[in-house]
């Protein structure tokens, strides 16, 4: 007579998975191969199971956000290196006095001057967090889950956006990554809108799939990858057009000449219009309304 007691069993639903109490302690059922492979971690950690891992970081962020309702989202890049301004003044006062007690340190000058520009762009911390206030009052005022913020919930202008949505008493999402470094959530995220992906790709689909407008913020490798694969999109005609407001002219004509790439015969002039600069949290949300405006 089998060891193991009876098992009701109807529909293939969450309440019919048997329970660990259920088992008997047999070296059979102590084995990892009589673990149900959804409860397996161990398994679904293979290489070969790579596939499913991509369908479920797919469908897990999908399903969730659709039983928030949410309808559509303003997505914001930025660096996760540019603090509020009263942590970039004390983070220069620091670096420029480790500089002045040690002169020939080039390796200390040079941090110095890298903490005053940050510094310099610590203003961007303020616009972020204006903008996110901005459209989550929008959002508010028309009682939807339409333009929700969303970042990849780190630090710098990523916590600024959420921060401003938080602080308008709206919802906002994180899609934070499992990276070496920077992958704390911020405290601004909605808790049960932030999600962590171990694929890159996955989540950059996640960004836009609801997208209605993509704003960018001076940043670094991430943010102009993330960037150049929206304006990829919309220049093969991947996706559709939207609204891709740059924050910070004299940043990005620094960092990236796109004219030269005209000019190269790298890219039409018709995609250098497929952008936008603004300098005011007002002038972007003015751009993203009247591109939606009825015409």
């Amino acid at each position: 007579m089998s060891d193991r007691p009876k098992q009701e069993c109807s529909s293939l639903d969450s309440e019919d998975y048997p329970g660990d109490e259920l088992q008997a302690d047999t070296l059979q059922t102590r084995s990892s191969s009589f673990i149900p492979a959804y409860a397996d971690v161990e398994f679904l950690k293979r290489d070969t199971m790579r596939p499913v891992r991509f369908q479920l970081e797919l469908l897990k962020p999908e399903i969730l956000q659709q039983e928030q309702g949410i309808d559509s989202t303003v997505v914001v890049f930025g660096s996760t290196r540019i603090p509020e301004p009263a942590q970039a003044r004390e983070t220069r006062r620091l670096a420029e006095q480790a500089a002045n007690a040690a002169p020939d340190d080039a390796a200390l000058a040079r941090q110095a001057k890298i903490a005053a520009r940050l510094e310099e762009k610590s203003h961007y911390y303020e616009m972020a967090r204006e903008f996110g206030r901005i459209v989550t009052e929008h959002a508010n005022a028309k009682r939807t889950r339409n333009a929700v913020i969303v970042t990849g919930s780190g630090s710098g202008i990523m916590e600024a956006a959420n921060r401003g949505a938080h602080e308008a008493g709206g919802k906002s999402i994180g899609l934070n990554i499992i990276i070496p470094r920077e992958q704390t959530p911020n405290p601004y995220v909605t808790p049960e809108l932030c999600f962590q992906f171990q694929y890159f790709a996955l989540r950059k689909m996640h960004f836009l799939l609801r997208a209605i407008a993509l704003v960018v913020f001076p940043g670094g490798y991430g943010t102009l990858d993330e960037l150049f694969e929206t304006l990829t999109l919309i220049q093969t005609k991947k996706m559709k057009a939207l609204p891709v407001i740059l924050f910070g002219r004299e940043y990005w004509e620094r960092i990236i000449d796109f004219e030269a790439l005209v000019d190269e015969g790298a890219i039409d002039p018709g995609d250098y219009e497929l952008f936008r600069y603004v300098d005011s949290p007002e002038e972007a949300w003015d751009l993203i309304e009247a591109f939606y405006a009825p015409r």
